[in-house]
């Protein structure tokens, strides 16, 4: 190792020391290229931790006139690996390496704005040179990890699923890009259903166990590619809208619970896919009963009861009553809402001057309207809350 030049250790160990060098990197990246202007704040401290390693492993290399070694270039191919499995183009990843070196090469001039012709053309070479082979390094490593997915169609799709239940797809765009490569085309719109044996003491579901629900819930016709994978106990379906009427007649078969969630976009599934964990965790056990699936609205009241809403109350009161927050069906309401505070059909129907029999006709078709039956007492609590916060 060459001894460091003096200027040149002196602005490194200043760089960085001054957090705001990393700051500034990873602002210029986060508004310069628009794959990571889409990243969310999950993604941002990844971008950080490489910017502040390739930051100090550059400056390093230019004070002591060095060059990437076997260990840098297998940290890098590591990256491109991951950037490939994630979805997002190497395009961009390397134009990020480049808006990095940009602003290094500011924030040297800024520290030493009368540097000698030496040091600055050091500086010059040492990031072409080093971004010369990163470049051709990382390409070759993401070619390869493609390639790697796109051969294992299975183990590919699910990496895809698990990508966008973790929130890893910075953008629409990059998820186009990836199906793309792997060939399909995602249902949108979609369900998400999280389902789990109903039973404690029967077995996590496997990845066979996943596929077999998805070969059950398959839509005759539909050319979209569903998706299966497994988190901890629990199977993860992505699947085609129309595959949501027929999710509780199979898990009923097998004895499962589930939650399917249809209001997200394919953009939201890590949303959904929170919505729809948390309510299987929180829903008391007649939440299940009678073979019941949760939906996206009972994810959305569990959500509210553990103050956690992911919707405002108007949103999720819609969801709930459905065609009853129509004026044209406000009898309805008003029958649901007398049924409950009275506590009976009798007592409600003479709350109304209706006659008995009319009274549970209205019930009915609040049942039609909505799928849920005021009197089973989960949905009679989600009526109430739905009718409550939306007043």
């Amino acid at each position: 190792m060459n001894k460091p030049s003096g200027i040149r250790e002196r602005i490194r160990q200043e760089m960085v020391a001054d957090p705001r060098v990393v700051e500034a990197i990873v602002a210029a990246v986060h508004e310069q290229v628009p794959v990571y202007a889409a990243l969310d704040d999950s993604r941002l401290p990844e971008v950080r931790a490489i910017a502040a390693w390739g930051l100090e492993r550059l400056l390093h290399l230019w004070a002591t006139d060095g060059t990437l070694g076997p260990a840098d270039l297998r940290r890098f191919r590591g990256i491109a690996s991951a950037r490939a499995a994630d979805g997002r183009p190497v395009r961009a990843v390397l134009r990020a390496y480049r808006v990095a070196g940009t602003v290094l090469t500011d924030e040297v001039a800024a520290r030493a704005p009368r540097l000698g012709a030496a040091d600055a053309f050091a500086l010059a070479r040492m990031l072409l040179v080093s971004l010369d082979t990163l470049s051709e390094e990382m390409a070759t490593a993401y070619a390869a990890t493609s390639e790697d997915l796109a051969g294992d169609r299975s183990r590919a799709l699910r990496l895809l699923l698990d990508d966008l239940i973790a929130g890893r797809h910075a953008s629409v765009g990059a998820l186009t890009d990836r199906s793309a490569l792997l060939g399909v085309r995602l249902p949108d719109p979609c369900a998400l259903l999280v389902a789990e044996p109903a039973a404690a003491d029967r077995p996590d579901p496997a990845h066979g166990t996943a596929t077999d629900l998805l070969d059950a819930l398959a839509v005759p016709g539909d050319e979209t590619t569903p998706l299966a994978t497994v988190r901890g106990s629990r199977a993860v379906l992505l699947l085609p809208l129309a595959a949501a009427a027929r999710v509780e007649a199979v898990l009923g078969e097998r004895s499962w619970r589930g939650c399917v969630v249809t209001g997200e976009g394919l953009d939201r599934i890590a949303l959904a896919h929170r919505l729809a964990a948390d309510a299987l965790d929180t829903a008391p056990a007649h939440a299940h009963r009678s073979g019941h699936v949760l939906t996206d609205a009972d994810a959305q009241v569990l959500a509210l009861l553990a103050g956690r809403p992911a919707a405002t109350p108007d949103h999720i009161a819609r969801l709930v009553l459905g065609p009853l927050t129509e004026a044209a069906q406000g009898h309805l309401l008003e029958a649901l809402t007398t049924y409950i505070d009275a506590g009976s059909a009798n007592a409600a129907a003479r709350a109304l001057h209706l006659h008995p029999q009319s009274l549970r006709y209205r019930l009915r078709r609040v049942r039609e309207l909505t799928g849920r039956d005021p009197r089973d007492p989960w949905h009679r609590l989600t009526l109430d809350i739905a009718r409550t916060i939306r007043d």
